[in-house]
């Protein structure tokens, strides 16, 4: 007697059948991710698989037979779940006569203007029709027009286009989580729009040209610009934070046009936020330098190489190396960061950092890897963001942490201004910055009523401070399973960031939370590892602006926009005998302080490699090409070593430069800074999303922008009333002249400045006490 047939799968899978190939997936699953797991293409306009199932297309329309009875209805693939025996049939006659039919539907007002779309060449419609469609429609009737709105200065619209998937309207809600887009009416009439006839404001507005499967949303900078198929992609890294998106360059003939999503399930999924976008318009600046220059006489002069590394190595070489400082920017390679360092000791300095905008070195603190990866925080229970703009910081970790919440995750924020989250917070301290460290020590106090051992270090400061309910509840929500503790931007430039980083970890360790700072750079964590820091008796950025230096290498800096304090950092400058400046730009203040610039490459442009925030670290490739005699920063630091014949320059490429890379520890303290107490107003100074570095500043589009805002004092109506100060009025920082604007978000006894703006770059540091006066 044969044995009964049993069934081997997993208990959590299912076997199916799908054109006759039999596959296991798991229960809950929908036919179309089992047929699209074994390589069966299904036509397709409304799903896709990171977004919420809508089923209003109709073209994914699939035979589907159960217990060898077949369906009397077609079936929507995106929409219908798999069961145990199931059959399915994507290309029978019913499936293809009914997939043939609403192509057909979906083409009735659909204008057909593929010759001058841009979207032609890579268009889901059309690939879709070429297998579906009919050669001549039946309909005679006038197609519709629908009217276009200015969604904003990145998202090219014309709905005419539309076949209304939704996907746009599923993306804006469930993803970026701002809600912005909508159908209006119904029938023929429905339209998709924004409800109240806006810029769609997310900051991963460009993710819905992405999805679109027609032209109806486009890239509006790259608007007529190319065709499709004249576009070469180049695989890139994202450099304007650290989370290293994936991505691909679109050039033509060397020079960026457009910019896309790579595909990277550990990093950034599908998406890309719009920083990372749309900033390839700042590579190609009116002020990019094209070629050497040196100032001689107080002029400048356009040189040649050889004439601009000679006079670069003798500026370098007039003072002791006790006397020239290393200032680089975070978001340089490690291939840089490495050469810099062997110039460094070739001359004698132990001057050297990357730490442009932090205040606080007491405990010489240098960016980590995060102890919960990105991908984790998507699972956490509860999360505390301490001095963190999640979503302008880090737009894409904001969405992992986004995702979490709509499982149900508990966000608590400990925060110097009321941010705008696209979540709900189940707890928030919104203290002025100079109260920061006690607010954040009252949920310490919190931890250790739990249960907690305080540290040495910490326990009468957190004995010193009131809690209330709403910090045991955010213990216990952080206790509770999974979480993570956030240092934002916001904490780790503040002037006491030693305490707030020292207590936020003491908070993760005592609740078992994730440790996870964000880096400020895009490869601060490389530069870390590396020992981009200072040597033994070395000054740090700080104290090389304060204790000004003879000489100073500026290496991809931007001067005053990238300094925590620009107006010290202008005054040092410019009271040096000599500054040799390696750099893309040569904007006016630049000019005015340096002796020689040395134009070099910019991320893009040339073979890097930059570590990420789980410590990945990711080689890309020259994707564009640097403009005139522009030069890869590596090789123009070898040309300058090996002038100087220094030791460590002997490397005849790239593999040669990266086989004698190796990492050196940073020696952390366990200082924390003197704290001392603040009457008045402190200034709090973030940095704008896009004005973090030079290439976001030039961007014209993102600086078109609504979230780009433009300067002023923001107070709150409170504040303001005291100081006799009314909204719209002018006031009066120092020299400087800001419109006051009334904004609930600011705390009592804060004024919110935002940093490197043209206006405000050289106003007194993050946490300073300010003086307001009417212009």
């Amino acid at each position: 007697m044969s044995a009964q047939p049993s069934n081997t799968a997993a208990p959590d899978l299912i076997s199916i059948e799908v054109d006759g190939k039999p596959t296991q997936i798991r229960k809950g699953a929908m036919i179309i991710e089992a047929a699209d797991a074994i390589g069966v293409a299904i036509p397709r306009f409304c799903y896709h698989r990171k977004l919420p199932i809508a089923a209003n297309c109709r073209m994914c329309l699939v035979d589907v037979e159960m217990g060898g009875k077949l369906m009397p209805k077609p079936q929507p693939a995106c929409a219908t779940p798999v069961a145990e025996g199931m059959k399915v049939m994507t290309r029978s006659d019913k499936a293809l006569k009914f997939q043939k039919d609403v192509m057909e539907f979906l083409l009735i007002n659909h204008p057909l203007d593929c010759p001058i779309c841009d979207q032609g060449g890579e268009c889901e419609l059309q690939d879709v029709a070429l297998g579906y469609g009919r050669s001549v429609s039946r309909y005679t009737e006038r197609k519709r027009t629908v009217a276009d709105e200015n969604i904003g200065p990145l998202v090219a619209t014309e709905m005419t286009r539309c076949i209304q998937c939704t996907r746009c309207v599923r993306f804006t809600s469930e993803i970026a989580g701002t809600y912005e887009l909508g159908g209006m009416n119904r029938g023929e009439n429905l339209q998709i729009g924004t409800y109240i006839g806006k810029t769609v404001e997310t900051e991963l507005s460009g993710n819905i040209i992405d999805v679109c499967p027609v032209g109806a949303l486009t890239n509006k900078p790259f608007q007529f610009k190319a065709r499709a198929w004249e576009l070469i992609a180049r695989p890139s890294i994202g450099y304007h934070d650290a989370l290293g998106s994936n991505l691909w360059l679109h050039t033509r003939r060397g020079e960026v046009l457009r910019t896309v999503p790579r595909d990277n399930e550990a990093i950034n999924e599908c998406w890309l936020s719009d920083r990372d976008r749309y900033s390839h318009q700042g590579l190609y600046a009116t002020d990019r330098i094209h070629a050497p220059e040196v100032k001689r006489n107080g002029q400048w002069q356009v040189t040649t190489w050889e004439d601009a590394l000679q006079f670069a190595g003798e500026a370098l070489r007039k003072g002791p190396g006790s006397e020239l400082g290393i200032l680089v920017h975070p978001a340089s390679s490690n291939e840089e960061g490495d050469l810099l360092m062997r110039l460094a000791r070739g001359l004698g300095s132990a001057h050297v950092d990357h730490r442009l905008r932090q205040l606080d070195f007491a405990d010489n603190a240098v960016a980590g890897n995060f102890a919960l990866p990105v991908t984790g925080v998507a699972q956490v229970k509860a999360a505390l963001l301490v001095g963190s703009d999640l979503r302008h910081e880090m737009p894409l970790l904001n969405h992992r942490l986004h995702q979490a919440v709509k499982q149900g995750a508990k966000v608590y924020a400990v925060n110097p201004a009321s941010f705008d989250f696209n979540y709900s917070l189940a707890g928030q301290s919104i203290v002025a910055p100079h109260a920061l460290v006690d607010a954040l020590l009252a949920l310490a106090k919190a931890a250790v009523a739990a249960g907690a051992a305080a540290p040495a270090t910490l326990s009468d400061a957190i004995n010193a401070v009131p809690s209330d309910q709403g910090d045991s509840d955010a213990i216990a929500a952080m206790k509770s399973g999974s979480s993570v503790v956030i240092l934002g931007e916001a904490a780790v430039t503040h002037p006491h960031a030693s305490w707030l980083r020292a207590i936020a970890r003491f908070i993760a360790d005592a609740t078992g939370a994730g440790y996870n700072e964000l880096p400020v750079g895009a490869n601060a964590i490389g530069l870390g590892k590396l020992g981009v820091l200072p040597g033994n008796g070395g000054l740090d950025a700080q104290a090389m602006l304060a204790q000004p230096r003879k000489s100073y290498l500026l290496y991809g800096v931007e001067p005053p926009h990238d300094f925590a304090d620009g107006g010290a950092a202008l005054k040092a400058l410019r009271a040096a005998e000599q500054v040799v400046a390696f750099s893309a730009y040569a904007s006016p203040a630049l000019r005015e302080v340096a002796g020689v610039i040395l134009p070099i490459a910019l991320l893009p442009e040339m073979d890097a490699t930059l570590v990420n925030v789980d410590g990945l670290a990711q080689g890309l490739s020259a994707g564009a090409t640097a403009p005139g005699q522009a030069r890869p920063g590596w090789r123009v630091l070898r040309a300058l070593g090996g002038a100087l014949q220094l030791a460590g320059f002997e490397f005849d490429d790239l593999a040669g430069l990266r086989d004698g890379i190796g990492e050196r520890a940073a020696v952390p303290r366990s200082g924390l800074a003197t704290r001392t107490a603040a009457d008045g107003l402190s200034r709090l100074a973030t940095w704008p999303i896009y004005r973090g570095d030079a290439v976001l500043r030039r961007a014209t589009a993102l600086n078109a922008h609504p979230l780009n805002r433009a300067p002023a004092v923001r107070l709150n109506a409170a504040e303001a009333q005291r100081l006799g100060l009314v909204g719209g009025a002018q006031v009066r920082i120092g020299e400087v002249a800001l419109p006051l604007l009334i904004d609930a978000a600011v705390p009592d006894g804060a004024a919110w400045i935002e940093a490197a703006q043209d206006l405000t770059a050289t106003l007194p540091p993050y946490g300073a006490a300010i003086t307001l006066s009417r212009a």
